[in-house]
């Protein structure tokens, strides 16, 4: 096992805030699903090695890497059990070396999930903190919490408020957890840590799986710890982290029941006992002083699910640089909210000073191309969508397989493997299918990259193999080929000054149906979101995600940059 060092972040002055985030694409990649390089059918590093030069051909500025660390997998790693080391599924460490250096070799800055809400059950710390008992140190770097007390077997309370925190009739002492806090994956958020003991009644917490316990981030051992893991990576040359669930971490004082039983994919906006603690914000100070002791400065991009006004708060100067704009990521296709949450995103950054970080996909949400009409009609608009999203101002990140318009997989239910379909009856497996590389099913469509060849661990389905890079590269009317058009008009544009830091983005819609993001006095995203073609304003079309009308029009389901002047 590889030791994370650990102390506290020594106090300096911060240096000048770099700047190459502010107009960076990145592509997030899901190693099981990218590339396998050993033949066993799960996505590896020494298959995203070999793959690099198509990320590199792309036009993206680098990659985000979801987590490959030591794990059992209970959520496909994001339970962690050695922060800073790398699972055999995926690979070694020399590997991650190798592979770093190749990447930044073709010009790709590389990011690392960082997973500090939670670790899993098989961590040290918290095996060792099962075996010291009770009111022991160890317990106290996690939420170890007795049920309550004076609970007969028969329901009587020792108490006039009846039944406590969510516990019912009949319910033993033993059987009833500390609060009423429902877990995001579904069902209660705590489990007992020795079950049927008669001494160790103590329940932990963990807003994910039971697999997945919460750190306490109140004992200030906790903040030592994860400043190790960051030094860590930022050590091994990392440019910087991507912060899983980002504005949890701190739980309310005294733990007290919440508001709302709201639980599944959800539960974290729901239950504001969980989420969005003022607390929080001092650790990303602190991180973002650690981030910048090296040079180049490391970037901090968070996963803040919670309104604009409320998520633009991580962004402020002294904060992370980046948080994605999930009111943004969960739009369907509508011109109405697409410029409400414009505006709302717009007024955010006026307030805190960082543009907003956008996505439409990520290995989380059902692919754009299903979630807009799926189908024919989804591809088109998802098309639109892509074009609309890197015309905007502030960074943007892309999902792997999102440049090929993959669509979400109804993967079959026996071999579903995400705990939130187990636990609540939401499977996120249908955006984490294994991509295709070539049309022949051969090598499980080109994703394993030599004999032998075992099953892929998500099945692709029939005719995957249509949507194929090999196929794509070809066709220069493919997703991916007007992927890589826009990124490189994105690319002059920026290096031209028509993009700058400081833009901003007035939202509008125009007769009744065509979205117009203005970017600065220059340059505007114009989407055609309903059934009739709408006249463009006037400008020089640069790029339409579909054919224009020779008269200018744009037809419906698609979007064009209209350079001004």
């Amino acid at each position: 096992m590889s030791a994370c060092p650990v102390g506290p972040v020594e106090e300096t002055a911060l240096a000048p805030a770099p700047e190459w985030w502010q107009s960076a694409v990145i592509y997030e990649v899901y190693p099981r699903s990218f590339a396998d390089g050993d033949g066993d059918g799960v996505g590896d590093l020494a298959g995203l090695i070999a793959r690099l030069p198509y990320i590199a051909a792309l036009g993206v500025d680098g990659i985000w890497m979801t987590p490959f660390q030591p794990s059992p997998q209970v959520d496909q790693g994001y339970d962690v059990t050695d922060y800073c080391g790398v699972d055999p599924l995926f690979g070694t460490m020399e590997e991650f070396e190798s592979l770093l250096s190749k990447a930044h070799a073709l010009g790709l800055r590389v990011l690392l999930d960082v997973v500090p809400n939670h670790c899993s059950s098989e961590h040290p710390l918290f095996q060792a903190a099962l075996a010291a008992g009770p009111g022991s140190p160890e317990r106290d770097m996690f939420h170890f919490v007795p049920g309550p007390v004076g609970m007969s077997d028969d329901g009587g309370a020792g108490s006039a408020a009846g039944t406590p925190s969510g516990g019912s009739a009949g319910e033993s002492a033993n059987d009833v957890p500390p609060n009423n806090w429902q877990s995001v994956f579904g069902g209660r958020a705590w489990s007992r840590a020795n079950p049927g003991s008669e001494t160790d009644l103590d329940w932990y917490l963990h807003l994910f799986s039971a697999g997945q316990p919460d750190w306490n981030w109140r004992n200030p051992a906790v903040g030592d710890y994860f400043d190790g893991v960051l030094r860590f990576w930022f050590d091994k040359g990392v440019d910087g982290l991507r912060i899983d669930v980002a504005h949890a971490l701190f739980k309310a004082e005294g733990l007290p029941d919440s508001p709302s039983t709201g639980g599944v994919v959800d539960g974290l906006r729901s239950n504001p006992q969980v989420s969005d603690q003022e607390d929080v914000h001092e650790v990303y100070r602190r991180w973002r002083t650690l981030a910048e002791k090296y040079e180049p400065h490391r970037l901090l991009v968070g996963e803040v699910n919670l309104e604009p006004a409320r998520a633009a708060r991580y962004t402020r100067a002294d904060e992370m640089q980046q948080a994605f704009a999930f009111a943004f990521v969960k739009l369907g296709w509508d011109a109405e909210a697409w410029a409400a949450v414009g505006n709302e995103l717009e007024a955010a950054r006026q307030l805190h000073g960082a543009a907003p970080t956008w996505a439409l996909e990520n290995h989380d949400i059902v692919r754009s191309v299903t979630r807009f009409g799926g189908g024919e009609l989804g591809s088109v608009r998802a098309r639109a969508a892509l074009v609309a999203l890197l015309g905007l101002p502030g960074a943007a990140y892309l999902y792997q397989g999102q440049e090929l318009g993959l669509p979400e997989v109804d993967v079959p239910v026996e071999a579903r493997v995400d705990p939130m379909w187990a636990r609540g009856g939401v499977c996120r497996d249908g955006a984490r299918v294994p991509l295709p590389w070539t049309e022949d099913a051969a090598l499980n469509h080109g994703f394993s990259l030599g004999e032998p060849a075992a099953d892929p661990w998500l099945p692709v389905p029939g005719g995957w193999g249509t949507h194929a890079v090999e196929l794509q590269e070809q066709d220069p009317q493919s997703a991916l080929i007007l992927t890589k058009a826009a990124l490189e008009l994105r690319r002059q544009l920026w290096k031209n000054e028509v993009f700058t830091a400081d833009d901003g983005c007035s939202w509008r819609v125009e007769a009744g149906n065509l979205l117009i993001c203005e970017r600065n006095e220059h340059f505007l995203v114009a989407v055609a979101m309903g059934t009739e073609p709408v006249k463009l304003p006037a400008g020089t079309v640069l790029l339409s995600a579909a054919p224009l009308a020779e008269d200018g029009w744009l037809q419906p389901n698609n979007a064009a940059w209209v350079l001004r002047g």
